[in-house]
């Protein structure tokens, strides 16, 4: 799990991100900043503790086609500005297979940082489970749900969701991350809407790899 402290005119705010390869972290379009600073392997973000890790960012790429106004294809990848080293509380987590649809019903988990009350961000790693609804779950509240790019998450009979400052944090499913935290009702009732990760596998490969190829091509040659 990846903790993000982000910049821009307006000030500053905090996302969540999960590791997907030692170089790069997934989060959402909406928590781009100017200045993003990631801390991999935290529990308590409070405090400095042994497994953390503190990486500035790169490069930030939201997907080119990302619409704020209607919060779709809301998925950005960020290049560290150099690699993590893996150990038991930093490892980057699995992305789905094309035969790995989501149903619903499955249960899955959310973690992050986000508010625990209307007021009061977390400052230990927070987990709740939650279980996967059907599209029309959400189409019936939110204008701009989309089944091909969305999941809609979280029992509407339930007082369990992810909720603000969680943006950008895994939906894990069987340790494959599903989907990508984006946005929901803002007195944080469920469901709530999640980026479907499956849908953008082929730009999130095409993206690593440009960038890698990118960047052997600039080295300096002795």
């Amino acid at each position: 799990m990846a903790y993000l402290r982000a910049q821009t005119s307006r000030g500053g705010h905090t996302c969540g991100g999960f590791l997907v390869r030692e170089d790069f972290v997934m989060t959402a379009a909406h928590c781009l900043g100017s200045v993003i600073n990631v801390t991999l392997g935290a529990h308590n973000i409070q405090r400095q503790e042994r497994t953390q890790q503190h990486i500035t960012v790169r490069r930030t790429i939201p997907h080119p086609e990302y619409n704020p106004e209607n919060i779709q294809n809301d998925i950005m990848l960020l290049q560290l500005s150099s690699r993590i080293r893996k150990n038991r509380a930093v490892r980057p987590v699995a992305l789905p297979q094309a035969r790995n649809v989501l149903r619903p019903g499955a249960l899955c988990t959310v973690t992050g940082w986000g508010l625990v009350n209307q007021n009061t961000l977390a400052s230990r790693l927070q987990e709740v489970q939650l279980r996967v609804q059907s599209g029309q779950v959400c189409s019936q509240r939110f204008a701009f749900y989309t089944e091909n790019t969305q999941i809609c998450v979280g029992n509407p009979r339930e007082r369990k969701n992810a909720f603000r400052g969680d943006s950008g944090g895994p939906l894990v499913c069987n340790n494959v991350a599903q989907g990508i935290v984006s946005y929901g009702e803002r007195n944080g009732t469920p469901p709530a809407v999640f980026t479907r990760i499956l849908s953008y596998l082929p730009w999130i490969r095409r993206t690593m790899r440009r960038f890698e190829w990118q960047d052997q091509t600039e080295m300096p040659h002795d």
